[in-house]
């Protein structure tokens, strides 16, 4: 999956504790790419727009 282009943000669910941050890009036609900051040319997460969407407004479980 060809990522250039993207506009990586951070995201706001992100802790602010030094460093443990997750990148977003959703400005690519039709995906949405997650990566860890430590590690931007590593491995990227993509997601369908409605699949993320999904991801962020569900509650979190408790096991």
């Amino acid at each position: 999956m060809e990522l250039t282009g993207a506009r990586w943000r951070k995201s706001s669910r992100s802790s602010g504790n030094g460093g443990n941050c997750v990148e977003v890009a959703d400005n690519l036609p039709g995906l949405v790419a997650v990566r860890d900051s430590k590690d931007p040319t590593g491995p990227a997460l993509t997601f369908t727009p409605t699949a993320w969407r999904t991801f962020l407004t569900q509650p979190p479980t408790r096991g």
